[in-house]
């Protein structure tokens, strides 16, 4: 086991059509979430997202879980089975929490935990994650697409349905961009070490995220990973650029790593690159890289298999 490792990797999804946000809007208006860098702007995806996705994602691996998503209230909702507890729920332990109490209401929940059998003394307020993750960037610069689209009048005859959503039909607008999105994650193998087997399951979610981000429920857009790059280092940081992907005429570039590669500046048995970047590399670099001991699959999903084996 490799428990004085860590494990560093970003993702690239497919490029595809995507509106990020469907959360509280300005009139019938869906806004994409932008940062600018440079003289652009670029769509992102919160890592609070994703992570919402992955403990859903964990959740229908058949891990223990502690907070669900509630899809039918009237506001955005969760429900947790208990207090946080690492050593009994997947979620709890990969994500960590807070619980936001002092003085009288901490001696509260203590005292409430000791009714239930557990042990106060053990149980903490908070608790980092484990799982390190950043944004979802978008590779491609924001257009400033806007797609409409109309919602219908319920002209239903109130004797069959009394309550109607609106009394007209609506225009909606919703800002819409077409790219691919990278973002990095990372973890430290030592604090996965009392469930290795829960963290084999995270890489597995991680190589089939999706439901991703507020429009899921009408749209659909995988964050599993298209191309992939993983480092399995004893370093406490990555060591190269953990937004590095770049897409030219069509193709998965990472350039960085693969230059540094081939010309000795990384060792090569720490990496794993995966996917489309692969797929499109030429044969003499894929066999490059190979002899400096990188390890190459065509199969991002396959490449993580291969990682958590190695757990």
């Amino acid at each position: 086991m490799n428990a004085t490792k860590n494990l560093f990797g970003t993702a690239l999804t497919y490029t595809a059509p995507s509106a990020n946000y469907r959360g509280e809007s300005a009139e019938n208006r869906a806004v994409i979430q932008k940062i600018t860098i440079g003289r652009f702007e670029h769509a992102i995806i919160s890592p609070e997202a994703m992570r919402n996705a992955l403990r859903e994602t964990l959740a229908a691996l058949g891990l223990p879980c502690n907070r669900e998503r509630l899809d039918d209230e009237e506001q955005l909702a969760v429900r947790f089975k208990d207090y946080p507890d690492d050593g009994r729920f997947a979620d709890d332990f990969f994500m960590g929490w807070m619980v936001a109490a002092n003085g009288k209401d901490r001696e509260k929940i203590k005292k409430e935990l000791k009714t239930k059998g557990r042990n106060p003394d053990a149980f903490t307020f908070k608790r980092d994650s484990i799982l390190r993750m950043n944004m979802a960037l978008a590779v491609e610069p924001y257009r400033h697409d806007t797609v409409f689209t109309q919602s219908p009048l319920d002209a239903t005859d109130k004797g069959i349905k009394a309550h109607t959503n609106d009394t007209s039909s609506n225009l909606l607008l919703r800002e819409t961009a077409v790219t691919a999105f990278q973002y990095p994650f990372a973890l430290n193998l030592g604090d996965c070490a009392p469930h290795l087997d829960w963290t084999r399951d995270l890489l597995k979610a991680i190589g089939e995220l999706n439901g991703v981000a507020g429009n899921h429920a009408r749209s659909y857009f995988e964050m599993a990973p298209a191309s992939l790059v993983l480092r399995l280092t004893p370093q406490l940081v990555a060591g190269f650029d953990t937004y590095g992907f770049s897409i030219k005429e069509g193709k998965h570039q990472l350039p960085e790593v693969v230059e540094g590669l081939l010309a000795g500046d990384y060792p090569g048995a720490e990496f794993f690159l995966g996917g489309k970047l692969i797929k499109e590399m030429d044969e003499a670099t894929r066999k490059a890289l190979a002899d400096k001991g990188v390890t190459l699959d065509r199969n991002p999903q396959r490449l993580l298999e291969t990682v958590a084996q190695q757990l």
